[in-house]
């Protein structure tokens, strides 16, 4: 039951930082489908970790942000940013900085490095969906 809670506000939270972000209407459903299947695949792998979980999470978004971008004809960037919604690690920034506020800079260390490393693994899962992209590309036209 908590699994399908998890599923459905990960659904309302891609769809509605889509509206915030001004994207057409036809566009809300396939936002909030990609940023649902980015928290499937999060949750999914979570075992490895929260760095691999989010690398291949957002290496999904942008593949199929990329794909949803060719079939509805629209701007790649409006899925991406949709799809990486429910991955942000936002409430573990929050606690790196309030232990900062604490004076436990310990912990706030160790927490601020977390949100750095799953922040630079949403980049580069996004930045591997386009090499890849980019070279089933040139391999195409190679043919």
């Amino acid at each position: 039951m908590i699994l399908v809670a998890q599923l459905i506000v990960s659904f309302i939270a891609s769809s509605a930082f889509t509206i915030l972000f001004n994207v057409p209407k036809r566009a809300l459903l396939q936002c909030g489908l990609v940023g649902m299947l980015s928290w499937v695949i999060y949750l999914l792998l979570e075992d490895f970790g929260p760095v691999v979980a989010s690398l291949s999470a957002s290496a999904f978004v942008g593949i199929l942000s990329l794909i949803f971008a060719k079939i509805y004809k629209m701007p790649v960037i409006i899925f991406s940013v949709a799809g990486i919604i429910p991955l942000v690690p936002g409430g573990l920034s929050y606690d790196a900085m309030r232990k900062f506020m604490e004076n436990d800079y310990n912990a706030a260390v160790q927490l601020a490095a977390k949100v750095f490393l799953i922040s630079g693994a949403i980049a580069m899962g996004l930045i591997l969906s386009e090499v890849l992209n980019q070279m089933l590309r040139r391999a195409r036209q190679g043919r």
